[in-house]
């Protein structure tokens, strides 16, 4: 396999890889065609591959000569990436493939995410089975479907396939830190009933963007605004001052991302939109001042309609009540680790169709109890607004090992390579070593990857040096092993 676009980076055989994967559209919910490609690549070379029902790959590499009797490794990543794009981007990402290019210091899609979450971790697994001259235990490989909207790949898998009691899982995206737990979650789907009928008057368009956006488990403790939740408090706003009647409104696109903009439209008969725009000049400054959103914008527009299909004022109020008193951003934070968040929630997404608005979060906790009684409470609230809401997609926290002896091994060859230990952690961000783990105990977790940055947004990037180090790492490693 060969670079184009990414020709003459190093190690040619991972970017090689990555850039295939980069050919072939994998969204969430869109990975038939690269489940199938992978099967198709692991048996051109010759090695035992499943496919199961969902979609999930699993294949086995024989061990390299001296090496048949250690024991075998499990490597694991997810197939699926996160897709956002800029706002005149007009790359179709269901059908297109990305607009990869570098800058000989970091790999990124034009005007897209990259994923590189999760598809470097893919692109090592690929790299080893294409080199036979690497020296390796047995190897088994699981690359999971959808990991990103629900984990169902892990959900599903039968790890009673693997003999593999040691799990090096490929999906962290900071060099030098090895995650050894993480939190669980769940989504909780809020519907509230959205009855429509013709109304006639002046519309207007209310909307907020040019937020930072990011991982709603990364980066939910930076200080960055939710643009659903400020469509929610900039509507309250207004409808302070006049009778609103909503016809549309959508923010986000990814329950785990923190969504970047939001925008609604509605028939309002009161004040001018002049006044409007004083109200988003406030709020603007408000996000400005209060988070670490310097490019926030607020604004509001005229459409050029009379009227239109919409919800009564009543009904109206009930969405933008449940926007502005929903829970949203940390909730509780570690008290063993002060700087670690223990429970979040993300207003991810907020939809309109026929019946209802829907609003999608994603609960984050490292502790059941908390995680179930935020979800009550989100619940008990769309009953409050006259709605339904609906907690699934649970998986479990990714509980701490004491004795572990991958974790001290993969130490050890760090501090050899690198001359000082890496940072050991906890994250609040979901792995599927948490369900993994559950699947088959005992299995032995550790989670490494190398440098990125604003994964899950359209700044995504890979760090081609870090690449190559983490590639050079976990050859030492396995090695190793």
């Amino acid at each position: 396999m060969k670079c184009e676009k990414l020709a003459g980076l190093q190690p040619e055989g991972v970017f090689a890889c990555f850039e295939k994967l980069c050919s072939i559209p994998h969204g969430s919910g869109n990975i038939e065609a690269i489940s199938n490609y992978l099967k198709e690549f692991a048996e051109s070379h010759g090695v035992r591959v499943i496919q199961d029902p969902v979609g999930d790959i699993l294949w086995f590499q024989p061990a390299t000569p001296g090496y048949e009797d250690h024991a075998p490794v499990l490597l694991q990543g997810h197939m699926d990436m996160v897709c956002e794009k800029d706002p005149d981007c007009t790359l179709d990402m269901a059908k297109d493939p990305l607009d990869l290019t570098h800058d000989d210091r970091f790999v990124f899609a034009r005007g897209t995410t990259l994923g590189g979450d999760d598809g470097i971790a893919v692109a090592y697994a690929m790299a080893l089975l294409e080199d036979p001259a690497i020296p390796h235990p047995p190897i088994e490989v699981l690359i999971t479907v959808d990991e990103e909207t629900g984990m169902t790949g892990a959900e599903n898998i039968d790890m009673s396939q693997f003999s593999a009691m040691r799990l090096i899982n490929l999906d962290s995206e900071d060099e030098g830190i090895f995650t050894v737990s993480c939190a669980g979650g769940a989504s909780v789907l809020t519907k509230l009933p959205a009855k429509r009928k013709a109304v006639y008057g002046p519309c207007i368009r209310l909307t907020v963007e040019g937020l930072k956006g990011g991982h709603s488990g990364v980066e939910i403790n930076e200080n960055r605004a939710n643009a659903n939740k400020m469509l929610g408090e900039f509507m309250g706003r207004v409808q302070k001052l006049m009778p609103l009647c909503l016809t549309s409104i959508s923010g986000g696109n990814k329950s785990n991302a923190i969504p970047r903009s939001a925008t609604a439209t509605m028939v309002a008969m009161g004040i001018g939109l002049e006044r409007i725009n004083d109200i988003a000049a406030a709020l603007q400054q408000e996000i400005r001042d209060t988070y670490d959103e310097p490019n926030a914008i607020v604004r509001a527009d005229d459409v050029d309609v009379l009227g239109g299909n919409a919800m009564s004022p009543q009904d109206t109020a009930k969405v933008i009540g449940f926007l502005c008193a929903c829970p949203n951003g940390v909730q509780a934070m570690c008290p063993d680790m002060p700087d670690l968040p223990q429970t979040s929630l993300n207003m991810g997404v907020v939809s309109m169709d026929e019946d209802n608005v829907n609003i999608l979060c994603s609960i984050r906790s490292s502790v059941n109890e908390e995680k179930m009684a935020l979800g009550k409470k989100v619940m008990e609230m769309a009953e409050f607004y006259d709605g339904k809401a609906e907690l699934m997609g649970h998986y479990p926290a990714w509980e701490y090992k004491h004795e572990s002896a991958l974790r001290d091994t993969m130490v050890a060859v760090y501090e050899k390579i690198y001359g000082q230990k890496p940072q050991v952690v906890s994250i609040h961000a979901g792995l599927e070593c948490g369900l993994l783990s559950d699947k088959k105990p005992g299995l032995d977790c550790v989670s490494i990857g190398p440098q990125m940055h604003d994964i899950h947004t359209s700044r995504e990037k890979l760090d081609i040096a870090s690449t190559g180090r983490v590639w050079e790492y976990l050859l030492a490693l396995l090695k190793e092993l």
